[in-house]
């Protein structure tokens, strides 16, 4: 984890160098005051040298101009490089995200992942500022300090050391909770986040059933055991402080007490003395800073183990040697396929079949029986557990799956746009596309009239998910975006069955242009926008029962035959 962690300084060296040399300095300034103090008070005070009096007091001015200096420094570009690290981060996981699979995002809410984005790694962003810096500092405080006093008395000093294991002791025992605690609340916050994703997200559907009530205990609930786990973490969290504390306390106590003794007993002078004493906060300052910076370190430790357990996730798996597919025609079969989401359902069983380039078939049959898997699985979204797709007689696990994608083409039933503007929607087809190709698309899908007749045109923003666009403007929006993109093979998911049925037979004119030419697969729960393709398969529990066109079921008056009068009779 470690290792990992510091890659990330790489491309900041020159920054992190100054930030470390100007923390050292930082400690080294630190501990010229109590030098000067003892100067002063051994030979410039005793000897009422005024002159020396105020050069050391201009020494210790410029010592303390340079450090405030220093510490602006510090401050503002050792920050600045704790957001660049950040923001490398999100961006490298946003790379990682963008490569899982889709089975990842069947498993994880995307309020958690967003708190994983964003939380997380502004914990991580703090860390890989003060972390370095801290233990710099530290570091060379309790050594320097050590060194200085021991200078002064070696017998107090060693007193006081001694003192230091049971600080120690005390800090490992209840870091140990901490850790485990603030994890905890991480995992927490990420539920709170999505639960409060989901809502937002669902807020016309809650408004819609006067449901609000219902969303609201829902959030309280995650929001207690939120407020519990945080407690728990504040317990250990002031367990440890506490306690720590009273160790660094009781060294003030060690150092009167002792000090008083040794200066009865002529071991040490008054000047000597009160140099110790302001000399041993240099050892308890770093002392109580390195306890602070536990809680940032556990919080940032954790927020990389979190960051490192989607880093480490498996992503989408292509052949080393994968080749690009190229120009193709849009042949496709499925020999002997079988797929299951997990050992104890499978989805699809030995299926078989094969259609030529530019034909036009339909799978229907019962919910859940599985034939959007079948769609899922020309792409690869999802790996067959068993058998082999080809297309172009090409198995589709030999080509990258960019190459594989780009000829493919995916009109769904719930279409999603993106906050942004018509034009830039529509481009998502094909972003090198021309302003000329992106209005001959948009003619095709027969929205171009709609889109004029807007203030802005194409430069519309049509808000989250095309919120201010009706469901038929978002789906011939969908259908431009296919236009553009012009794929050999075209996957109509239940494309129009969430449009009323006039919307449906006005968007089903383009798309009987869309499939044209094309090798086309149409998943349709409404028999009567499919009588007319080449072929019909009748799918349930994952096996074809039977396939023909509409006219031979209708003959053969099996199971589509029934689908078919049970639909028209109702």
């Amino acid at each position: 984890m470690l290792k990992k962690f510091i890659t990330y300084y790489k491309p900041h060296k020159l920054v992190f160098s100054l930030d470390m040399i100007s923390s050292f300095m930082i400690s080294l300034l630190a501990i010229l005051y109590p030098v000067i103090t003892r100067k002063m008070m051994n030979t410039a005070i005793p000897q009422k040298n005024i002159k020396m009096i105020f050069i050391f007091a201009c020494v210790l001015v410029l010592c303390y101009v340079l450090r405030m200096l220093l510490k602006f420094f510090v401050q503002y570009y050792g920050h600045v490089m704790g957001v660049k690290i950040q923001a490398q981060m999100r961006l490298d996981m946003f790379r990682k995200l963008e490569k899982l699979p889709f089975s990842y995002y069947d498993e994880h809410e995307t309020g958690k992942i967003m708190s994983r984005m964003i939380n997380d790694l502004q914990d991580i962003s703090e860390l890989a500022h003060h972390g370095p810096e801290n233990i710099l500092i530290t570091t060379f405080m309790v050594f320097g300090s050590f060194f200085y006093l021991f200078s002064i008395e070696k017998s107090l000093t060693l007193i006081i050391f001694a003192c230091i294991p049971i600080l120690l002791w005390a800090s490992f025992y209840f870091k140990a909770k901490m850790r485990t605690a603030f994890a905890q609340t991480k995992v927490d916050v990420a539920e709170v986040n999505a639960a409060i994703q989901s809502s937002i997200a669902g807020i016309r559907v809650t408004k819609a059933f006067t449901n609000g009530e219902k969303e609201e205990e829902k959030f309280t609930a995650g929001n207690k055991k939120y407020i519990l786990s945080r407690s728990k973490a504040y317990k250990s969290m002031a367990e440890f402080f506490s306690t720590t504390s009273f160790v660094t306390d009781m060294f003030n106590v060690i150092v009167l007490l002792a000090g008083g003794i040794f200066i009865s007993n002529g071991k040490i002078n008054a000047a000597d003395y009160s140099a110790f004493i302001i000399s041993v906060n240099l050892f308890i300052n770093p002392l109580t800073q390195l306890i602070n910076f536990v809680e940032q370190f556990q919080n940032g430790v954790a927020g990389f183990a979190r960051f490192l357990e989607i880093m480490d996730e498996p992503c989408e798996q292509e052949k080393e040697n994968a080749k690009d597919f190229g120009n193709i025609e849009g042949k496709l079969s499925f020999k002997n396929v079988s797929f299951s989401y997990n050992e104890n359902s499978e989805i699809l069983d030995d299926v078989s079949f094969e259609l030529k380039a530019g034909e036009k078939v339909a799978f229907v049959g019962s919910s859940g029986g599985g034939k959007t898997t079948i769609c899922h699985l020309i792409p690869r979204f999802y790996n067959a557990t068993s058998g082999c797709i080809e297309i172009d007689g090409t198995d589709i696990e030999d080509v990258s799956l960019e190459s594989l994608r780009k000829n493919i083409g995916i009109v769904q039933q719930d279409v999603y746009l993106f906050n942004g503007t018509i034009k830039e929607n529509i481009l998502y087809g094909r972003l090198d596309a021309t302003d000329e190709e992106v209005i001959e698309a948009s003619k095709k899908a027969n929205i171009h009239d709609y889109i004029l007749s807007l203030p802005d045109g194409y430069e519309t923003n049509i808000g989250e998910r095309g919120i201010k666009l009706s469901g038929g403007q978002k789906q011939r929006l969908s259908i431009a975006r296919v236009f553009l993109k012009n794929p050999p093979i075209l996957i109509l998911d239940e494309a129009t069955s969430s449009l009323d049925n006039t919307t449906e037979l006005l968007i089903q004119k383009e798309l009987d242009e869309l499939c044209l030419n094309r090798t086309t697969i149409i998943v349709a729960h409404r028999l009567s926008t499919i009588k007319n393709v080449d072929r019909i398969f009748v799918i349930s529990r994952g096996k074809i029962l039977e396939s023909g066109s509409h006219d031979e079921l209708m003959k053969k008056g099996d199971f589509y035959k029934d689908l078919y009068n049970l639909q028209f009779n109702a």
